[in-house]
């Protein structure tokens, strides 16, 4: 099934778009997607906030799915789910407190100048 999964994914490396635009072009690109697909994610951390602003603004419809979260690089796989309205995911504690994207504080580090 995971090997399915991946060559169905399609394929987003944050780690390749300025920090000014990550967010929007996220939102652009999981927008972009029907139900039941799913976007693989690459980034150089652990986004929390954005996976807050996921859960804030599509209502549980982008089921989260961690398939890496280390050191070297985070990857998870994000999948539409219509059916999913008004279910949240959960999400990691540090995401829940507010933590900041690598930039501390409140605000998210990746979507900064």
């Amino acid at each position: 099934m995971q090997a399915q999964l991946a060559q169905q994914a399609h394929y987003f490396d944050a780690r390749g778009v300025a920090k000014r635009f990550r967010h929007a072009a996220i939102f652009g690109a999981l927008e972009s997607l029907g139900d039941g697909e799913t976007m693989r994610f690459v980034n150089d951390h652990d986004p929390l906030p954005l996976l807050d602003q996921i859960n804030q603004r599509y209502q549980g419809q982008v089921r989260i799915n961690y398939q890496q979260r280390d050191n070297d690089a985070v990857i998870i796989d994000f999948t539409i789910d219509v059916d999913a309205r008004g279910k949240p995911n959960e999400l990691p504690e540090a995401a829940k407190a507010g933590g900041g994207c690598g930039g501390g504080g409140g605000s998210c580090g990746c979507s900064g100048g």
